[in-house]
């Protein structure tokens, strides 16, 4: 068991239910990508006793079904162990994480950052990344205010160290008044 600290610790998804009789469990990839999943990881944790504890799960197989991953964890063997699992969130370390393309971003590395305008003018700062079946939003914290950005590449100029440049379309941001 671990502890889980801070952003040490990426939720990949979620598992959804028990699949047959030898202990294998559908996972939810947040990603969207199951594939990335089977090839990307040997071992991932699954939230434990407590909110901030989470037990390594080596995997000893992974196949794609779907928009879901069928995983068999090596030490589940049965259905009733894997029925247990229902319901739990699968973290990966942040190091674990494979390395992005070029012109790719993993979500978490926004937050915190200021974001800026094309124009170099103060937007906020990205607090949280809120993820959903549509679209994934930045959630800004601007002077105590805060509002939504949808996480478009079109919108997302640059991202360096401390910052992203964006370039949002006109009228964005007042609708979130």
């Amino acid at each position: 068991m671990v502890d889980r600290k801070g952003d040490d610790f990426i939720p990949l998804g979620k598992i959804s239910k028990p699949h047959g009789i030898r202990g294998e469990v559908k996972i939810y990839p947040y990603s969207g990508s199951p594939e990335q999943f089977v090839s990307a990881y040997n071992h991932v944790y699954m939230a434990g006793p407590g909110p901030a504890r989470l037990i390594e799960q080596r995997i000893e197989r992974a196949r794609v079904q779907g928009k879901q991953v069928l995983v068999k964890f090596v030490d589940c063997g049965d259905r009733t162990t894997a029925e247990q699992m229902a319901g739990k969130e699968v973290f990966v370390h942040k190091d674990d994480l494979p390395e992005p393309g070029r012109d790719e971003f993993y979500l978490h590395q926004l937050v915190g950052k200021d974001l800026v305008d094309h124009a170099g003018a103060f937007l906020g700062i990205a607090n949280r990344v809120m993820t959903s079946g549509g679209q994934d939003l930045l959630i800004v914290n601007s002077h105590g205010r805060e509002f939504m950005v949808p996480v478009v590449g079109a919108f997302i100029q640059s991202i360096d160290k401390d910052r992203v440049v964006l370039d949002l379309p006109p009228g964005l941001l007042e609708i979130n008044d």
